[in-house]
Formats: C-alpha cells, sequence, structure tokens
C-alpha cells in the first residue's frame, strides 16, 4: 500500500502515519516528493484496508500497489529518483560516466587510467580488486591490496569510486572504499549480501544477472530498499540468449520497461554487453538514445596485457572520443555532459 500525505501535511501527521504501521506490524518507508510525501508499507502478507489511514490528519488517500516489488515501483514515486554518490549525482540531467580498468591490476596502471578517463569527463571510477570469475584459474583480483590502491587513487583525483564486493566476507573491507557498492551479475540474487547492503545505506549499483527477467530485477532491488536504502542505481550488461556472435545479447529493450514500471535510475554497461571493443561506443550512443541515465565503459591503456576483459575495454583515446560523441548527443536527449576543458 502506498499512503499519500496532503501538500499541507505536518512532521507531526507523517509521524502519527508512520507510527501506526508500526503498531499494525508493518514496516513504513517515507518517500519524499517533489511536492508531497508517500508512505510505502511493506511487510503486509495481505491487502490493507484503505480506511485505516485515510481518516488520519494529513492523509490524501491510500492506494494499493499492485506490483510486486512495492517501493521499487513507479506507483510509489512518480519524480525519477536521482541518487546521490559523494556529491555526483545518478539519475539527473547530468549523464554519469563511470569508466575504467575491470581489473585493479598496478599501481601506474590505475593511476594512469583513472587520470584519463577523468580528463574525458568520467566522474566515477570503476575496477575490482574482488573478481568473481567463471573459472578459479583466471585472475581475482588483488583484494584488500587493491582496495588501497583505489583509495589512494579517490585521494589524487577525486573520482568516486565504484568496486564490487563478492560476498559478505568482502563486503565491509569493500564499503570502507567504495562509494557506490556494485552487486554484480552473479550475486543479483544473492539476498543476504542484498539484505547486507540495503543495511549499510551506502549507493548501491545492481548488475542484472545473465539469466535475468526485469521484474526480477526489480525484486532483487526490492531485498535493498526494504531494509531502508533508497540509494539504488540499476545496471543492464547483457543477458544470455541463443546468440554466439557477441559475448551477451544487451537488452536496450530494458531501458524504456524499467523507466516505465520503476523510479530507479538505470545505467547501462556496454563493455560487458557486447563484448567487443569496436562494438562499445555504437551501443553507448544506442543506450542514452534510449534514455539511460548513465554509462559503464571498461578502459585500458593497454588491453592486449590486461589480465580480465581486455578485449571489450576500450584505450584512453577510443573513450576521449566515445566522450566528445556522446556530448553532442545528450542534448538531443536533454541531458548533459561535463568536461574538464583540458580534454584532448
Amino acid at each position: 500500500m502506498l499512503i499519500l500525505m496532503r501538500t499541507d501535511a505536518t512532521r507531526n501527521d507523517i509521524e502519527r502515519v508512520v507510527k501506526k504501521i508500526k503498531l499494525l506490524g508493518f514496516t513504513g518507508h517515507e518517500i519524499p516528493g517533489e511536492t508531497r510525501v508517500a508512505i510505502g508499507v511493506t511487510g503486509n502478507k495481505s491487502r490493507l484496508d484503505p480506511e485505516l489511514f485515510e481518516s488520519m490528519p494529513g492523509v490524501a488517500e491510500a492506494v494499493p500497489v499492485t506490483k510486486p516489488y512495492k517501493l521499487a515501483a513507479r506507483e510509489t514515486r512518480q519524480e525519477r529518483s536521482v541518487v546521490q554518490v559523494d556529491g555526483e549525482t545518478i539519475g539527473g540531467r547530468e549523464l554519469a560516466l563511470i569508466a575504467g580498468p575491470c581489473s585493479v591490476e598496478t599501481w601506474d596502471q590505475l593511476l594512469e587510467t583513472a587520470v584519463d578517463v577523468k580528463a574525458a569527463g568520467a566522474k566515477f571510477l570503476r575496477s575490482g580488486a574482488f573478481k568473481p570469475r567463471s573459472s578459479p584459474y583466471s585472475f581475482q583480483g588483488l583484494k584488500e591490496e587493491g582496495l588501497v590502491m583505489l583509495k589512494e587513487v579517490k585521494k589524487q583525483t577525486g573520482l568516486k569510486i565504484v568496486t564490487e564486493a563478492k560476498d559478505m566476507l568482502t563486503l565491509p573491507a569493500v564499503s570502507e572504499v567504495a562509494d557506490l557498492i556494485q552487486i554484480g551479475a552473479r550475486n543479483m540474487q544473492n539476498y543476504s549480501l542484498l539484505e547486507a547492503v540495503g543495511d549499510l545505506k551506502k549507493p548501491v549499483l545492481l548488475k542484472r544477472g545473465i539469466a535475468a527477467s526485469l521484474e526480477e530485477l526489480l525484486l532483487a532491488a526490492e531485498y535493498i530498499l526494504a531494509r531502508g536504502n533508497y540509494n539504488v542505481v540499476l545496471c543492464e550488461r547483457g543477458i544470455r540468449t541463443f546468440e554466439q556472435s557477441t559475448r551477451f545479447t544487451l537488452d536496450l529493450n530494458a531501458i524504456p520497461v524499467l523507466k516505465k514500471n520503476s523510479h530507479l535510475p538505470i545505467i547501462v554497461d556496454p563493455s560487458h554487453g557486447i563484448g567487443m571493443w569496436d562494438g562499445v561506443a555504437p551501443m553507448s550512443m544506442a543506450a542514452i538514445a534510449a534514455g539511460a541515465d548513465g554509462l559503464m565503459i571498461e578502459v585500458h591503456k593497454r588491453p592486449e596485457e590486461a589480465l580480465s576483459d581486455g578485449f571489450q575495454s576500450l584505450k584512453p583515446e577510443r573513450f576521449h572520443e566515445l566522450v566528445r560523441r556522446l556530448a553532442e548527443l545528450a542534448p538531443l536527449v536533454e541531458r548533459t555532459i561535463t568536461r574538464e576543458k583540458s580534454t584532448r
């Protein structure tokens, strides 16, 4: 159920409603809007009677939410959510550019790439310290040493850090460094991990599983939202289909569908979606044209030497050119990209 407060509702009115929800044995989630507050109710196993709330001071109406994902649903919040990440935003007019190497490999590699992507216009640095891989013999990341490097790179560049928490064991260390905690595709339905990042209240980047429906993605987001963490960014990164000519099938249909059904921001990872460096630029342009709130792109100075995913990584000069083209496209879809004056 969603309880819509009147525009003139007081703080006491709102708190009374939340208290009543708690007395009934449920959880109330205060959702501020542009003109009024809404309060989502979770934990009820059956339909609640709207009359329980509609007679209370400050309440405009109480309406059922028909979707199985209550807090992620567009019915719950008509305005688009904008997630704040340590001074930067994802979901507003400014397109979010997240870029960097798949893995932290060396100090020089990480710092050089960070400087390059920042000069191009990225505000977020992506790189994995812990790398969950399909094969146990593949490079698993530098782990704690990689986190130390990421922390230092943030000090030197000011870029916000996006890195993955592989499991419950790595989450505490990752949360100390990450500004945006990534939950990878393999962990999209790791419900204990989702609840744990929900309790942390730090912004979360939730990647779609390789065989997950959009409803399953939104239900995964619901696990985080239901713990009181409303700072969730969805990520389309390609799904497994019968097609073998690309690494995955980048589902750009997901963008308008998710925007219709949810208020959460959505970014796209074209690097994993197509799995070929020369396909990243056209899929990036297509994603922004389709309404994505940002991109997550793998960039490596020497892709042929990369310890993971070099074949889908852009060289810095190609990333610069892509951002230049995106800056031309952005105004056509009523978005912006802010670039440094020293950009090539």
